[in-house]
């Protein structure tokens, strides 16, 4: 779309980008590009979706500012089509996008939504078939949302060392 985004609605006449849509674009694309190989326009097409969410601060609309919908700030496992602030800047940290200012209000909220003992919730989930749970229910510690929330903050240079290995999930936090 003309905005960099995408939206499954354009064939009905929808002129601007989806957040849902385009983070999950996004993830395809970065997956094609690592199995298949990259071409310069998949490539061109990628940035210009991950320029739509950082314009946008991950959350906010670009016209007014004001956030786009409220369970965006909220972080669930498995997302399913759905985007969260969580969702996004993992996308991001995995295709190697440098942190700049643009992530700043949703790294913040990232660390509002920690928890004392240093997880994450599960505050909802959507619903559909799930083949094993990896959690242990909405509004219990998520495995994955702190799994997901240590890589970020690691990434976004926003955790030290040793706050890393207090953490009782940060075994999985290596690499990328």
């Amino acid at each position: 779309m003309e905005d960099g985004g995408w939206n499954c609605e354009q064939e009905r006449g929808s002129v601007r980008g989806s957040f849902d849509t385009t983070i999950n674009v996004l993830e395809g694309l970065l997956q094609h590009e690592r199995t298949s190989g990259a071409t310069d326009a998949m490539t061109a097409a990628r940035r210009r979706g991950e320029a739509y969410l950082l314009d946008r601060h991950l959350l906010r609309r670009l016209t007014t500012g004001a956030f786009i919908e409220p369970s965006y700030r909220q972080f669930f496992f498995p997302p399913r089509w759905h985007y969260d602030v969580l969702r996004g800047l993992d996308y991001l940290r995995d295709a190697g996008v440098a942190p700049d200012d643009r992530m700043s209000e949703a790294l913040d909220l990232l660390e509002e939504r920690r928890e004392p003992d240093g997880r994450w919730l599960m505050p909802f989930e959507y619903p559909g078939e799930t083949y094993f749970d990896v959690d242990d229910g909405v509004g219990k510690p998520s495995r994955w949302n702190t799994l997901r929330a240590l890589r970020v903050l690691r990434w976004a240079g926003r955790l030290d060392a040793a706050e890393l290995a207090s953490n009782p999930v940060s075994a999985g936090v290596g690499g990328r």
